[in-house]
């Protein structure tokens, strides 16, 4: 949401210390911020939140492999951590920390960055990095050689190099000025010839270009307005479309339909084509590695919205999207689980992982043809504010 705010043994038997053969989802539990019944968020002192590291090798039966002591939180897109595309690391960023402010709590920026060693075993954080206020949405490149980190306090974006395990800052990039609330930037997608970057200005209801040369990034001042709140943003694995969760003018669920923008990212310079209505408060969102199919979530009033409001609903829901030639389009849809946040791919594109916060589960779904069906589920230890996969 976006107010400011493991045995050794198991491990090796699903494949840690082989990368080759290794997938996994990293899902972050916030347990510090939690909707009560009627809708409200309530803050909780830290210290229990954790990240569970899931293997996906056998697709349609997930395993959680290992439960790490790790602070992360709901305050953002479900996109604040990342796993390289040769599954051995993970990046996890913590967004805000939870205060005490007189008797009550309150959330204040956080700027740490945590990297997670995917092939120990069991696997474990071996670095933290101080990058930026409020770091929220992530985004690794397809060579597995640079992130991109949206600073939403500070309305920039943190560089960081990827080399081995070694994982540091290169550079940060101004998208906006400092401190402009009207700004926020939130989310971050790179393309997949490593060239271009989209940065999500979700207050100023557009999406920045920022250029990729090695691991120097620039921002010439090109925006694309997008929708209201865009909030999320993916590109497509063969470069052709980018797509823009517009959240939505109250930025979260209100029972108005909201939009997904479609940017051409083969126009010089890209540009937004097409709209595509979704539904109510799209937030999660992901696209498979086949490129056609992409799945955005809406929280559609499910559990942090009262219980009275019109727009209130028993589930969450997962939108199917399909590209077909130049255009985008919505092809069906799932009910979920309450407040769902985080939405995955498997590899090889036949599932689909959506994490329902309120649940504190896994729902597992299978593609067949466009549609979505139920396929299983998997208890997590906490609830799952944030999940990524290694596929785009």
């Amino acid at each position: 949401m976006h107010r400011i705010f493991g045995a050794a043994a198991l491990a090796a038997a699903v494949g840690f210390g082989s990368a080759a053969h290794a997938q996994f989802l990293v899902i972050g539990n916030d347990e510090k911020a939690i909707y009560d019944n009627a809708g409200k968020l309530m803050l909780s002192p830290p210290g229990k939140d954790t990240v569970t590291v899931v293997s996906i090798r056998d697709a349609a039966h997930p395993k959680i492999v290992a439960t790490l002591p790790l602070e992360n939180s709901i305050i953002g897109p479900p996109t604040n951590l990342a796993v390289t595309p040769d599954n051995k690391l993970a990046l996890v960023a913590n967004s805000v920390d939870v205060v005490k402010d007189g008797d009550k709590m309150k959330n204040v920026p956080s700027n740490l960055l945590s990297v997670v060693d995917l092939t120990a075993s069991p696997p474990k954080v071996i670095k933290t990095i101080e990058l930026g206020k409020q770091p929220s949405g992530l985004a690794i490149n397809r060579a597995g050689t640079l992130a991109l980190v949206t600073n939403r306090a500070d309305n920039s974006v943190s560089v960081l190099t990827i080399s081995g395990q070694n994982v540091a800052v290169a550079g940060t990039v101004a998208v906006a000025p400092a401190g402009a609330a009207s700004e926020q930037v939130s989310a971050v997608a790179i393309a997949p010839d490593g060239r271009h970057a989209l940065v999500a200005k979700a207050g100023a209801n557009k999406v920045a270009l920022l250029d990729i040369d090695g691991a120097n990034v620039t921002y010439k001042g090109y925006d694309m307005i997008t929708g209201v709140f865009p909030y999320n943003v993916q590109i497509t694995p063969d470069g052709r479309f980018g797509l823009v969760n517009n959240n939505g003018a109250s930025g979260s669920a209100d029972g108005q339909a909201d939009t997904v923008a479609v940017v051409d990212m083969t126009a010089d310079p890209p540009r937004v084509v097409d709209q595509v209505t979704v539904g109510d408060a799209p937030e999660g969102l992901a696209v498979s590695p086949k490129a056609d199919i992409a799945v955005t979530v809406l929280t559609n009033g499910a559990g942090n919205v009262p219980p009275g409001a019109f727009f209130h609903h028993a589930h969450s829901v997962a939108v199917v999207l399909r590209a077909e030639g130049n255009t985008v389009r919505k092809v069906s849809e799932i009910d979920v689980g309450r407040l769902a946040e985080g939405v995955a791919f498997s590899p090889n594109g036949r599932y689909v992982y959506v994490a329902n916060d309120l649940d504190s589960d896994l729902t597992v779904l299978r593609l067949t043809g466009t549609k979505l069906v139920r396929a299983g589920s998997l208890k997590l230890p906490g609830h799952p504010a944030s999940m990524r996969g290694s596929t785009p």
